[in-house]
Parts: structure tokens; C-alpha cells; sequence
């Protein structure tokens, strides 16, 4: 989830080459697109906490609950709900450019609107909330007092520790996709790239660290494995993706 939410930028030329027109004089900004993310989020928190569980409590004559480990598995199933709507938004967008004469022309505007961007921000806005949320809790709730700040801490390292190997899946991606001459998936010209199958990609990638992540973290902070998970994961996370 983090990996998915820290590559924002290609997001912004995706709404630069649609129409972000909601009336014939206002448009939306195209880096505006992540308030979806966060009013999706909000609106979520707000729901569940006010509205859902006390209705459902209130239905079962007791207090109703979702498990913290459910929550984080829905969050991480939403999170792959997102890519695959990113995949085939870009894919339509992509093919509707070149059926326009659009495909050297990354500056152009393709005649579909922005706002099929939409759904997959408010997928990640409702991933994050379930996710985040969660995996705190579960820290708090499954260690013991002494060590549940610095577990919670693991989490804003999480964090960090995505936006690089966002650098790094880019770096990857670009490196193999353009040898023998091909056009890069990432490549400069966003209608010729392929970003919707480096949707794919990055999901295999995201996958792999973000279920075993909650595992890890807990056997490094009870055990020696905490040197081993630090040195050795982001290897193994680059062979999962080649």
C-alpha cells in the first residue's frame, strides 16, 4: 500500500492529458486529484466510527468489532482493487490517444474525463484508512507495553522505506522494459510507455513486502531476525519482482 500511495507523480500527467473540466469554466487542478485520497479516507474513519459500528452494535444486542488483521487484509485487498482499476484507466486513456493522433504527443488533452481517476483514489483513500488504522492497533494490541511505541514507530519507517523502493521499482522497470531498443513502460512520452503493465509489476512487488511485513516486523523485534529482514528484504522484494 505505502509503495502504491508514494508514486503520486504519474498520476498528474495522467490528469494533465485528460479533460478535468467539471463545467465549461472550472477545471480541477491536476494535482488536486489526491484530495479524493483523503476525503475518501475521512469520510470512512467518520462512517465507521459513528455510523456503522454503532448500528451494527446496536442490530446484534453487542459490541461488534472488526478484527485488526481482517481490516488490514481489506485494506490490502482494496489496495490491489486500486491497481487494477489504475491499469485498465490507463489502458483505455493510452488507447483512445493513439486512436486521436496523440500517440507522439504527450502534451495533447484525450477526449475522456478525469474523473474516471476518481474510483481507484478512493480505493487507496479506503485502503489506507483500513490498513493504517489497523496495523497501528495491531502493534499496540499484540506487544507489550515497553515495545508497542517502538512498534508503532515501525510504521512511519514503513513509510520511508517505500517512497525508495518506489525509486527503485521505477529504476527496475525502466532498466529491463528498454533494452533492445524498446520504448521504456516509463518512458518520457506517457502514451507511449505502458504504465498499465507496470501496474502489474508494482503489485507483485507490493504484495510480497506489504503481507509479510506485520510478520517481520514482529519477529525482529523479538528476535534475530531483525538484522536479517533490514540486510536481506529489499533483495528479496527485487527477486519477487524479476
Amino acid at each position: 500500500m505505502s509503495i502504491n500511495l508514494s508514486q503520486n507523480s504519474f498520476l498528474v500527467l495522467q490528469a494533465t492529458s485528460m479533460d478535468r473540466h467539471l463545467t465549461k469554466e472550472f477545471q480541477i487542478p491536476a494535482g488536486s486529484y489526491g484530495m479524493f485520497n483523503i476525503i475518501s479516507l475521512a469520510l470512512w474513519v467518520i462512517l465507521y466510527d459513528r455510523a456503522i459500528l454503532p448500528m451494527a452494535s446496536k442490530l446484534k444486542g453487542k459490541l461488534v468489532r472488526i478484527g485488526v488483521k481482517l481490516r488490514m487484509g481489506i485494506g490490502q485487498f482494496l489496495t490491489s482493487m486500486a491497481m487494477a482499476v489504475s491499469a485498465f484507466v490507463e489502458n483505455s486513456r493510452r488507447r483512445k490517444a493513439i486512436r486521436e493522433g496523440f500517440l507522439n504527443n504527450p502534451q495533447a488533452v484525450v477526449n475522456m474525463s478525469a474523473l474516471w481517476l476518481v474510483p481507484q483514489f478512493v480505493l487507496n483513500g479506503l485502503a489506507e484508512a483500513f490498513t493504517a488504522i489497523g496495523q497501528t492497533e495491531f502493534f499496540y494490541s499484540e506487544l507489550p507495553k515497553s515495545k508497542s511505541s517502538i512498534a508503532a514507530a515501525l510504521f512511519g519507517l514503513g513509510l520511508a522505506v517505500a517512497n525508495l523502493l518506489a525509486s527503485v521499482v521505477m529504476s527496475v522497470i525502466d532498466d529491463i522494459t528498454s533494452r533492445g531498443g524498446e520504448e521504456s513502460w516509463v518512458s518520457t512520452n506517457i502514451n507511449k510507455g505502458r504504465i498499465d503493465n507496470r501496474a502489474g509489476s508494482r503489485q507483485r512487488l507490493m504484495d510480497h513486502v506489504v503481507t509479510n511485513q506485520p510478520k517481520l516486523a514482529m519477529q525482529g523485534m523479538v528476535g534475530e531476525k531483525k538484522r536479517s529482514w533490514l540486510i536481506k528484504g529489499p533483495t528479496i522484494a527485487m527477486q519477487t519482482l524479476k
